[in-house]
């Protein structure tokens, strides 16, 4: 295959799993025969080069186009970073032969619509979360309600639609009116051997980070609302209580962050709490490996890769009973509880913490759960089939000619968007 990947964030720019996600999956494609380009956005910093060859991965970074807009002012932003990622690529498409163009998420649904149209070329589409399940089934404003309908149109323009998880396949075939035979359910993958960490590494990392009395309880993930680390900040104070000095580690960045930091404050808990800020992969392992316990207290979490991550390095999880989450940890893998719920979230790391035995028991588990379904190798040629699918099928249509679409305007003003109204008040969408 000869694989044009296009995703807004690839190392070393990484804000969540879904920049570790493409440049994992580009390279086990790369190491499994396959040809990758991957083009994604600039960094703009000194010694981060607009393009190179990394791991057999040829990456193109987007340069901004002035005038430079920034990031907080979103949609011109991504209209602007689509603009000149559609420039990119086309050059690149004017020397290279591509089979199948993989976008990951909305951002970059203008240029995978684009490059279509003027390439010919099918278009896979990974959808990592969406709008709707970001806000508990809500879309509170103008841009949250276009963002939805973005969404929708790159599932449209797809050849074939990637859910991360069955949870996620749900939701979009019901969110987007697609057709049950058009998503295909491939799940994130782990680097497994990269998570063994080495146990002398370990023990000597631990001691730099809290006392030997005291228990270590780790969150990694983007600092939001819908990742639950508020929940956490509530249940802390009752875990202290019941099992002693316990130090909260929240690894990572983002926009609920001042308001947990307020949080942290309101509550007292300012020497119990520690925001590490971004980590890289080497020194989060560590922290996973050093923690007593992982927690995902998710709302919304259409996969859930930091569970699979803490399994991969031996530590036990608890989780948030909710979307791919359930699905990784089931037949005692892990500890779940119900969503935003403090004083259940509190019982199950108080068990962990307490119990050596159920602790040793989750990490066991965990680890022959994830040997046998998150392996990136199985990913990759999974993600492989899909393509092959979705070149089929275009092909197939362009050979009978049935390749019309009816008019985008009249669909976005038609039943595929309207007709969302009945998974809850949407508001005005058309």
């Amino acid at each position: 295959m000869r694989v044009l990947i296009l995703s807004w964030e690839f190392p070393p720019h990484v804000v969540g799993g879904l920049g570790r996600h493409v440049a994992a999956l580009a390279r086990t494609l790369t190491a499994q025969g396959h040809e990758v380009h991957v083009v994604t956005r600039g960094q703009g910093a000194p010694g981060v080069p607009d393009e190179e060859w990394l791991d057999g991965i040829h990456v193109l970074r987007v340069p901004e186009a002035p005038p430079v807009i920034a990031f907080d002012d979103l949609i011109p932003w991504v209209l602007s970073f689509n603009n000149r990622m559609t420039a990119v690529a086309g050059r690149l498409l004017r020397t290279h032969d591509i089979d199948v163009i993989h976008g990951h998420d909305w951002l970059v649904t203008y240029a995978a619509a684009s490059l279509k149209e003027t390439w010919d070329l099918p278009v896979v589409a990974t959808i990592h979360a969406t709008e709707y399940g970001r806000h508990q089934g809500w879309l509170p404003g103008p841009m949250n309600k276009l963002i939805h309908q973005v969404e929708w149109w790159l599932t449209y323009e797809a050849r074939r639609v990637i859910a991360c998880s069955g949870y996620m396949r749900d939701q979009v075939e019901e969110l987007f009116l697609l057709p049950h035979e058009k998503v295909d359910v491939v799940p994130n993958g782990v680097a497994i051997e990269d998570f063994a960490v080495d146990p002398d590494e370990r023990d000597g990392f631990r001691p730099t980070l809290t006392g030997p009395r005291t228990r270590m309880v780790l969150f990694a993930g983007r600092l939001e609302y819908e990742k639950g680390v508020q929940t956490v900040l509530g249940a802390l104070q009752r875990v202290r209580a019941a099992v002693g000095p316990t130090k909260f580690f929240v690894a990572g960045v983002g926009t609920y962050s001042d308001e947990l930091r307020r949080q942290v404050r309101a509550l007292g808990l300012q020497r119990h709490v520690r925001f590490t800020g971004f980590l890289d992969d080497h020194t989060l392992r560590l922290h996973y490996a050093a923690a007593d316990v992982a927690v995902a207290p998710s709302i919304y979490e259409p996969f859930g890769l930091v569970a699979v991550e803490a399994m991969a390095c031996g530590t036990p999880v608890v989780v948030g009973d909710t979307g791919g989450l359930r699905e990784i940890v089931t037949r005692g893998t892990g500890l779940t509880f119900t969503p935003q719920d403090e004083d259940e979230l509190a019982d199950a790391l108080i068990r962990v913490l307490a119990d050596g035995d159920l602790a040793a028991q989750l990490v066991d588990r965990g680890r022959s759960r994830i040997l046998g379904r998150y392996d990136w190798a199985a990913v990759g040629r999974r993600t492989v089939e899909v393509y092959g699918q979705a070149i089929a099928e275009e092909a197939e249509l362009r050979g009978t000619g049935d390749v019309a679409r009816p008019p985008l305007r009249a669909l976005l003003h038609g039943a595929p968007i309207l007709e969302l109204g009945a998974l809850g008040d949407l508001g005005d969408v058309g």
